[in-house]
């Protein structure tokens, strides 16, 4: 027996108002940048140097061209649901429609890999860059206090000195939390003006770069693989995908605000598309000047590989300037996830899967504080005790399989409600969908074995906490929704 949750009550939860609700103030404008917001920042930033030094070389180019394929079609799916069902939870919301409470449960908790580790990974990249650009003041952040207790650092007298936590990474998460509890609006005008300084400096990077291109860089552009797969090679670009994979989860953020949206129906496919569009060419330009004034191998582990390709410029005074506004785009990343992350579990808190407590909406801010509370701590020590590798690895596998599971119900909902009004309606059905599933899960199986362990293992504790919590509190499940009758629509 699935238990589905009914189209007509999706709707009319979309369309309450008032008390004790989410506010309608973002605008279709608000939500191409809120996109771009999170999907212009550590991919690009970060994962772009360790793909390139450590997976496709100068083809990390191509390797951006098949993540954004992959995300393309998993995009236009997600748009067709937005627009149909305009309300928070994203993909978690979607799959309970079509697929029931159980796998709405899996992607529920897969959503909380992705996005409170999302912002987890940008945080401690954040950390990174803010140690930099206060070295150049010489201030100077003790280095165990700036890296996981799994990592360690060699200084320049020579003394190794290992990681306690990252104190940076977990003062930005606090900060930007609190501003969330603050309202949508607020933070929505924030990330707006982050935005704009974070796509000026990609531009003024791609035009000053482009002249000091040195040709030789780009030779060979797909280094001979060296005979284990995932380095250099197509197996190299293809895992290369898999990793800056991570750089494309922000359209899909995008869907978890559409409660929030003024105009969902119209809102939702611009600003998941729109900011698809105008951030994969940027990452292509950007990825081939970065690997072109510089050498690739020598991005390998460095924690800023913008700083060493503008080195190789007469433009290197440019660094601080341009790190401020690396900071900046970072924290519009982590503002986002940040919020996607709250505003899913705001939707699972009010199922009765998780415990109500998170669905209580702040009397005068009107924002899901409790759940914004929650992951302040939660992300907090993620970014504080784990490596960026391992946890950006965790972010894309889950993100890739929350895309499989999205297209998967396209095809489903196709089905099942036939009729139903959709304002955007995915093209070519069923070939997008199922060419978003094969391209995804090529991704997903290009990634290490103990990336794939992590994701089973985050899995088991998810089935744990359904089996013993969430079945038995499961609002569809009792019936509450149906005045205490029989449970609403389980699929025999």
């Amino acid at each position: 027996m699935r238990f589905k949750k009914p189209l007509d009550v999706l709707l009319k939860e979309a369309s309450e108002t008032g008390a004790g609700t989410l506010k309608r103030t973002l605008s279709s404008f608000n939500l191409v940048t809120m996109g771009i917001g999170a999907i212009i920042g550590a991919g690009l930033f970060s994962l772009t140097g360790l793909a390139a030094a450590n997976n496709a070389g100068p083809a990390v180019t191509i390797s951006f061209i098949i993540g954004a394929i992959g995300c393309a079609f998993a995009g236009l799916c997600y748009a067709e649901f937005a627009s149909m069902i305009p309300i928070a939870g994203s993909a978690y919301t979607y799959s309970y429609a079509t697929m029931g409470e159980f796998t709405a449960w899996i992607i529920g908790w897969d959503l909380v890999l992705e996005y409170a580790l999302g912002a987890a990974t940008v945080s401690i990249s954040w950390s990174q860059y803010l140690t930099k650009f206060l070295h150049y003041f010489n201030w100077e952040i003790p280095p165990q206090f700036t890296r996981s207790p799994w990592e360690s650092a060699t200084l320049a007298d020579g003394t190794v000195i290992h990681g306690i936590m990252n104190l940076p990474a977990v003062f930005i998460i606090v900060c930007l939390s609190l501003l969330l509890i603050r309202g949508t609006r607020e933070s929505a005008f924030v990330n707006n003006f982050l935005v704009v300084l974070k796509v000026a400096v990609v531009l003024v990077f791609i035009a000053v770069g482009w002249a000091f291109i040195n040709p030789a860089n780009h030779t060979p552009y797909i280094p001979a693989n060296t005979g284990k797969f995932g380095e250099f090679g197509w197996s190299g670009v293809l895992r290369g995908a898999g990793v800056v994979f991570f750089a494309f989860i922000g359209f899909d953020a995008v869907s978890t605000a559409a409660q929030e949206a003024k105009d969902p129906k119209r809102g939702m496919p611009i600003g998941i598309i729109g900011s698809l569009v105008v951030c994969t060419i940027l990452y292509v330009l950007f990825s081939h000047v970065m690997t072109g004034v510089a050498n690739y191998k020598e991005f390998k582990d460095s924690a800023a590989p913008v700083a060493v390709a503008i080195a190789k410029t007469p433009y290197a005074w440019l660094q601080q300037s341009i790190i401020v506004a690396i900071l900046a785009g970072y924290t519009s990343v982590i503002l986002v996830f940040l919020m996607g992350q709250s505003r899913i579990f705001y939707t699972m808190a009010k199922d009765g899967l998780i415990p109500k407590t998170f669905a209580t909406v702040h009397k005068k801010f009107q924002t899901p504080y409790k759940s914004n509370l929650l992951f302040a701590v939660f992300v907090s020590l993620f970014a504080a005790f784990v490596p960026v590798r391992v946890v950006g690895e965790m972010v894309s596998i889950g993100t890739l399989f929350a895309f499989v599971l999205v297209c998967i119900g396209v095809m489903v909902m196709r089905k099942s409600d036939p009729t139903t009004p959709r304002p955007f309606r995915t093209p070519w059905v069923p070939f997008v969908p199922i060419a978003g599933i094969v391209i995804c899960v090529l991704m997903m199986v290009s990634l290490p074995l103990d990336t794939w362990i992590r994701l089973a293992v985050w899995m088991l504790i998810g089935l744990v906490v359904y089996f013993t919590y969430s079945k038995k509190h499961s609002v569809i499940r009792n019936g509450i929704l149906n005045n205490g009758k029989e449970p609403l629509n389980p699929d025999l």
